[in-house]
């Protein structure tokens, strides 16, 4: 039975409500195993001042923690209470989270099975409209001493649990927690203990089959959501149950931020091209648009291509394209959309007989075939077409870092660029890393698309030529 484990009912009190930023001040914990209750409580020097608003709210000051214990001095000892337990509070994630970096600072790995009493008092009562604490005590008449303590705040979730387990009956609460806390099953072909290891972390993610088959990479700010996602029975897709089918192995690497989650996923696609990411199975002859000019005085696109020109280098390029196809594609939709000459531009032959082209005879061409427009009017909009698909030039003098850091730790990793071309990554204590740079049509819209808004924790950093 579910509640005949060994529980922890928990609750605690911060100095605000930033899961990052703020800390602890008090822990209350009611460990329950079998018929066996303890109970026990301390205050927390959070090394940080306690706003008046949360001194007001709680009753705990400055004055009250000013002789407590750090978190790190009473890690060790809160960790061993836990460990093994089901995790119960209210708005779990938020009492979980909190722990989970207050351990993280101290160098302790904390991860706990949980269950949100939140979320169980929706599914137990869900005639009732409110389900926030104060709502809950007072629906079910909990007599409590104080509120917004710690230990106080943790005896009326135990309360309710007693409560609702003694008028709906274990096996109803019981079945309604079970469903909360089910996970997706796990594919026949995988272990399930790998399941228990993912990490609430970003990273990326790598699926394998039968004789390490690359199967698929993926990215998330937390992986092990994102994993168990793709094994959700209630929602799975047609692409992610055959790679159920398929899968044997879970690799992944935990990344600090969500950069370099993105980053990793494109340059392990790129490298391992598993057969379900579509992206990375595209054969690529990366190319762009140049203009030249003709003897006829029109300038002239013509395809150029990675393999001929260095394009990180190269101011003058109108577009990234995967491959000769797409190129001529979008040239064709731009003459077509601004009244482009293609005949001018030798994009198409003009024929035996002399005369308009025939998208001037069915008005997609302004004339410039029969002389009604100049080569300089020509020149002048096809550049303005073309100006939305200029490539960036580097707009930096030398190499920049991404920077991300975890906000927790004080740990970062920068990812070294110059040239759109990405150089490598290093971390505290690294050397630079030393790599021949390429241009990649990916990696550049990655850094663009940075560089017009950054990820979260992340920031440019310009390095000494």
């Amino acid at each position: 039975m579910l509640f005949d484990r060994p529980l922890a009912i928990v609750d605690l009190e911060t100095t605000g409500g930033h899961i990052t930023r703020d800390r602890v001040t008090e822990v209350g914990v009611i460990l329950i195993d079998g018929e066996r209750v303890e109970r026990f409580d301390m205050l927390v020097n959070p090394g940080q001042n306690i706003p008046l608003f949360i001194e007001e709210m709680t009753g705990i000051s400055n004055a009250m923690v000013a002789d407590a214990p750090p978190f790190a001095a009473v890690a060790e000892g809160l960790l061993e209470k836990l460990q093994g337990r089901l995790f119960i509070a209210h708005n779990v994630r938020f009492d979980y989270g909190f722990l989970k970096n207050e351990f993280k600072r101290v160098g302790i790995k904390f991860r706990s099975e949980v269950l949100c009493t939140v979320k169980l008092s929706r599914k137990l009562y869900p005639q009732h409209y409110k389900h926030n604490l104060d709502s809950i005590i007072e629906r079910h008449a909990i007599q409590l001493p104080s509120r917004h303590r710690a230990m106080a705040d943790a005896e009326a979730l135990y309360q309710f649990l007693q409560q609702s387990l003694d008028t709906l009956g274990r096996v109803a609460v019981e079945a309604a927690a079970r469903e909360l806390m089910a996970l997706p099953s796990v594919p026949p072909g995988l272990d399930p203990e790998v399941m228990d290891e993912l990490p609430d972390v970003p990273g990326v993610y790598l699926f394998y089959g039968e004789n390490a088959l690359p199967l698929y990479v993926g990215k998330s700010t937390n992986l092990r959501k994102r994993v168990l996602s793709h094994f959700a029975g209630d929602h799975r897709q047609h692409k992610e149950m055959r790679i159920s089918q398929q899968i044997k192995q879970v690799e992944w690497h935990e990344t600090i931020g969500e950069f370099g989650a993105l980053l990793n996923e494109l340059l392990l696609i790129k490298s391992l091209k598993p057969i379900h990411n579509h992206r990375g199975r595209l054969e690529q002859e990366l190319c762009s648009i140049q203009l030249q000019q003709g003897g006829s005085g029109f300038l002239l696109p013509r395809v150029v291509y990675a393999r001929d020109v260095d394009f990180s280098r190269l101011d003058s390029l109108y577009g990234l394209f995967r491959n000769q196809k797409e190129a001529k594609k979008a040239l064709t939709e731009l003459c077509e959309a601004n009244g482009l000459c293609q005949t001018c531009l030798q994009l198409e032959k003009r024929g035996a007989r002399k005369g308009a082209c025939f998208a001037h005879q069915i008005g997609r061409c302004k004339g410039a075939c029969i002389g009604k427009e100049d080569a300089d009017m020509h020149n002048m909009r096809l550049l303005h077409a073309l100006a939305r698909l200029q490539v960036k030039s580097w707009p930096y003098a030398g190499q920049v870092a991404v920077r991300e850091t975890d906000p927790v730790s004080g740990e970062w990793e920068e990812f070294l660029f110059d040239r759109w071309c990405y150089l490598g990554s290093r971390r505290q204590g690294d050397s630079q890393p030393v790599g021949k740079p390429r241009f990649d049509h990916d990696v550049y819209k990655l850094l663009s698309a940075f560089l017009r808004k950054p990820t979260d924790n992340a920031e440019l950093l310009e390095l000494p030529r």
